[in-house]
């Protein structure tokens, strides 16, 4: 240090508090207890507070504006303070309650206001601060009280406890008081209203419906009351900064009040005088006064003297400012803080929003100066930024928690001051490098972090100029601070790196710019090849056969042989699908449409392939996860990994571990697009394809298991049955394929429609296919033959081949060609079972068919197959045994759909008495049974029906029979018409295979016989 730049030990005198360590607590006002009288400390202290404050412009207006209405001499009534969160608003209303109160005791009282306007008389005070407030609970204020309103509270400030019975009952139902009943509160005495932390009070009232509307309600009639009461005022603050804009944790709350109180300056016809109490130029004298009991600005002027000079010399190598004249008289100003600090606090670290202006600044350089002054380095001719040390526990307690910024935590133990016996960066290259010198390292390490604090990342970072101003002092050589900021630029692991930008922290060590480094160097052929891999990989699996990147129709087979249905990925190059798909690609239609080396002949198992395509806005990301996959594969190498520091090194291995897993997530993510056989088609789509969007965060519960993802969202669309599934109804398949029509089909051919036809689902293996068969057969919907064997209803399971020489029969087609039931030569599949009972059917009670014990009467016909046929069949048998009239016909309908359909022809049916009975049940798809034996007439039958009909489509099972009775009082003539009017209308509606009998009119019968 030059002889003639002295230190600031010689030249400046801290304040007590301030070395104790105590001024953090200090700097936090607490208005209600300083009015309250609650608070004993240096605020409470009206001699104190005005000794360590600045009497700003701010300040000095507001006492004065205030005072001289309580002195019943101001027009105006209502002020504002508005500032930035911090700015000394609280700090004003303090000044206040002191000078209402005669400003006893306070020696310095003319620098803050004219003693001809201190009160002369007592003055009410009513303080309302919205930190303390308890809207839920109530704010205890004696033994007794408890105001849960801010006019609760005021009342009771002003008039005690019988001031709060005023406007007990308003308290209690948080109504606002009248205009009337505030002035009454004021008692013809001076007054001062004080509101401070609205916003806070606010967030806090808004769980209590209706508290918004009342707040702007009671500041209606409270300016309304203090403007018509000649010596009350009322003072209120807002954390509102430039342009009316909050940046603190309730600046909602803060832009509601500023806009509640300009309604309510409106209703009351009177406009809130706007004060601010710390201008920013006065920001340097505020921290002076503060923090400094003296400052010997005569015996500091050597040291001015000395910077010009180094400014001087270095110009070349700092800012232009530097040589300016203005740059000492800055210093002359800011003295015994160089002007960077002000600089950086105010235009940095001020435009973080958890930072109060004044109060954030006091306890940062507070915490700061009791460092300097314990450490007393040889090289602080003023206060720098670089004496701003985190590596201390209060001014990191400050940066990480007041000001949120945890997230630096790491950047400050690695790269500025470690903890315990782990040493730092800036550390390390002082120990090695600057031994017996100031620590350069650590000064230029704690410059650029102060200068990384800011919100906006243009504001973040200081220049190696800026930096090399702000650090050289008398005492301080440039050439050092340049080798160290290099050294420090060069090693650090958390310094932006990039080239231009400028010096400036990271939250995460330069581990992530390593890995992009890496991967910009990536061979591209070398990525893409990763990326194909990987993506088979994926893909892979054993439901479906995956075709990877198909060139065309020509790279996908339409062979039937196999059991699983392919799953085509498109190559992302080929085709990608946007967001939001709306279109089949033209590569998917064709490949589904097409077969063959020239695509000419058509596919014809189509419902035995699905595509795969990838989205366009995340095919980037799913290319950069294989580049890192690379990257970090290559950093892992040993030679690489001895490069890194051992915590680097671990964090390689853990990427790389990591980085598999997330290229598979990543793949999986991009193919989400997913084109499935459908009737359903996607638009105007020429093919039968409809589109669904996998589920993205499903992909991330099973990374790399990309078919378990296409199989889950095809089961959830009902399109893909996997073994073990219950099959679909026999019924269902039986009217969706041509066995319908045909009445039988191979087995084969049956299963092969599975593979064809887009509206039916698609099959994992053959199990459920003959599941599928054996349910049918069970329910009497198919018979199934191959070779000698044949299996209907009632017969043990058999064997289910899939081949070209077992046939699947519907029943209708089998009774129709005399397949079932099976001749008395024919044996079931067991040898034992006995042959069936040859004796003909006859009406049973209740209208049910049965074999007789004894054999059928001559007047009983009866006759099967599809109903009209069936019907037919029986009039020429009535007709053939000379029955001349039907008296009783009944008809067993096999399915219950077509029975379903017969309720309102057989209701109709004229000159009969018509019953009907439904017995059985059917079993739900969670295992719930429901059993049913129904007999009456038609009509009550049919609600049963409407009942019936959504459970059993639902039904995992049914085995529902329905008969019909119909009894003819007079008979049903064969001669004439009549049989084929009513066989007309009956089959109608019903076209199904049924049972039907008949028995001869009892005189019929008897003249028959």
């Amino acid at each position: 240090m030059a002889a003639n730049a002295p230190t600031v030990f010689g030249t400046c005198r801290p304040r007590a508090d301030v070395l104790a360590g105590g001024g953090e607590s200090e700097f936090a006002a607490d208005l209600s207890r300083v009015a309250g009288g609650g608070d004993e400390g240096a605020r409470a202290d009206a001699g104190r507070f005005f000794a360590d404050s600045y009497p700003t412009r701010g300040l000095r207006a507001l006492l004065g504006d205030v005072c001289r209405r309580l002195a019943g001499q101001g027009d105006a009534a209502v002020f504002r303070l508005d500032t930035a969160f911090g700015g000394g608003k609280t700090h004003g209303l303090i000044a206040l309650v002191h000078a209402a109160r005669g400003m006893a005791g306070v020696g310095n009282a003319a620098e803050f206001l004219d003693p001809a306007l201190v009160p002369a008389r007592p003055v009410r005070v009513a303080a309302f601060d919205g930190v303390n407030a308890d809207p839920a609970n109530g704010r205890r204020m004696d033994g007794e009280v408890r105001a849960r309103t801010p006019w609760g509270e005021i009342a009771y400030a002003l008039g005690g406890r019988a001031g709060f019975e005023l406007v007990r009952a308003s308290d209690e139902t948080g109504a606002a008081p009248g205009a009337g009943t505030l002035q009454e509160l004021f008692g013809g005495e001076p007054a001062l209203v004080l509101l401070d932390e609205l916003s806070i009070y606010l967030r806090k009232a808004r769980r209590q419906p209706g508290a918004d509307g009342q707040l702007t309600a009671f500041l209606s009639t409270l300016f309304g009351a203090v403007a018509r009461t000649p010596n009350a005022a009322a003072v209120y603050t807002l954390a509102l900064g430039r342009e009316g804009r909050s940046a603190d944790a309730y600046g909602d709350e803060n832009r509601y009040i500023a806009d509640r109180m300009a309604e309510a300056e409106s209703i009351s016809a009177r406009t809130a005088t706007l004060l601010n109490p710390t201008a920013e130029d006065e920001t340097a004298p505020v921290l002076r006064r503060r923090l400094f009991e003296s400052i010997d600005d005569a015996a500091a002027a050597p040291a001015f003297d000395a910077w010009r000079a180094l400014w001087a010399a270095n110009r070349e190598a700092l800012p232009e400012d530097a040589a300016r004249p203005e740059a000492v008289a800055a210093l002359r100003a800011c003295y015994p803080f160089h002007p960077e600090v002000l600089e950086v606090l105010t235009g940095k670290t001020a435009t973080l929003g958890a930072f109060q202006r004044v109060r954030g600044m006091l306890r940062l350089l507070a915490a700061a100066v009791a460092q300097l002054w314990e450490e007393r380095p040889a090289d602080a001719a003023a206060i720098h930024v670089h004496h701003i040390d985190p590596g201390r526990e209060r001014v990191r307690r400050e940066i990480v928690t007041r000001l949120e910024q945890s997230a630096y935590v790491p950047a400050i133990l690695n790269d500025i001051a470690g903890q315990g016996s782990k040493q730092a960066l800036a550390q390390r290259i002082d120990a090695a490098r600057h031994a017996g010198l100031p620590p350069y390292a650590a000064y230029a390490a704690r410059t650029a972090f102060m200068h990384t604090l800011a919100f906006n990342d243009q504001l973040k970072g200081v220049s190696p100029e800026r930096l090399r101003y702000s650090m050289l002092a008398p005492g301080l050589d440039i050439g050092f601070i340049e080798e160290a900021r290099k050294r420090f630029v060069a090693d650090s692991a958390y310094l932006d790196d990039r080239p231009g930008v400028p010096m400036r922290f990271l939250a995460e060590a330069d581990l992530t710019r390593i890995v992009q480094h890496e991967e910009a160097h990536v061979d591209a052929m070398e990525a893409r090849a990763e990326l194909d891999d990987r993506i088979g990989e994926v893909f892979s699996g054993p439901t479906f056969e995956t075709v990877r990147f198909p060139g065309g129709p020509f790279d996908v087979d339409d062979e039937a042989g196999s059991s699983a249905p392919k799953l085509v990925v498109i190559s992302y190059d080929a085709v990608t699908v946007g967001d939001a798909a709306e279109s089949v690609p033209e590569l998917v239609e064709r490949i589904y449409s097409r077969k063959g080396k020239d695509g000419a002949a058509l596919r014809i198992f189509r419902n035995a392939v699905a595509f795969a395509a990838a989205d366009e806005t995340l095919l980037r990301g799913m290319r950069r996860k294989a580049a890192t996959r690379l990257a970090l594969r290559a950093l892992k190498r040993p030679e690489r990994l001895a490069d890194l520091a051992e915590h680097q090194q671990e964090r390689v291995r853990e990427l790389e571990r990591r980085s598999e897993q997330e290229l598979a997530l990543s793949i999986q993510q991009c193919y989400r697009h997913l084109f499935y056989p459908s009737r359903n088609r996607m638009g105007a789509s020429p093919v039968d394809l409809a589109h669904t969007a996998l589920d993205v965060p499903a992909a991330s519960n099973a990374p790399g298991a990309g078919q378990k993802q296409v199989e889950r969202a095809l089961r959830g669309l009902g399109k893909l049955r996997m073994p073990g599934d219950e099959p679909d109804s026999p019924a269902w398949v039986r009217d969706r394929t041509p066995l319908k029509k045909k009445g039988e089909m191979t087995t084969r051919a049956l299963r092969d429609e599975f593979r064809r036809d887009p509206a039916l689902p698609m099959l994992i293996g053959d199990e459920t296919f003959v599941r599928g068969v054996r349910a049918g057969i069970e329910s009497g919907v198919y018979v199934y033959r191959s070779g000698e064997l044949l299996c209907g209803p009632g017969d043990p399971k058999a064997e289910i081949r899939i081949d070209e020489q077992s046939l699947v029969f519907t029943m209708a087609c089998a009774r129709e060609r005399g397949v079932w039931p099976r001749k008395p030569a024919e044996t079931p599949p067991d040898e034992e079972r006995p042959p069936p009972d040859p004796r003909p059917l006859r009406p049973a009670p209740g209208g049910e068919l049965r074999n007789g014990k004894d054999p059928a009467p001559p007047d009983s016909v009866s006759a099967e197959g599809v109903l009209r046929e069936a019907l037919t069949r029986l009039w020429e048998q009535a007709r053939g045994a000379n029955i001349a009239a039907i008296g009783a016909l009944t008809l067993k309908m096999y399915e219950a759909g077509d029975a379903f359909r017969l309720f309102g022809a057989v209701g109709a049916a004229p000159g009969a008495a018509k019953t009907v009975r439904m017995a059985g049940g059917y079993e739900t798809a969670d295992g719930g049974e429901f059993a049913l034996d129904f007999h009456g007439p038609v009509s009550d039958a049919q609600p049963v029906r409407d009942f019936l009909q959504p459970q059993l489509r639902a039904a995992k099972t049914q085995t529902l029979q329905v008969t019909f009775a119909l009894a003819f009082a007079d008979g049903l003539p064969m001669a004439g018409d009549a049989a084929e009017k009513l066989t007309a209308r009956l089959s109608q509606f019903a076209g199904g295979a049924a049972r039907v009998a008949a028995s001869a009119a009892a005189k019929a019968g008897a003249a028959a016989r």
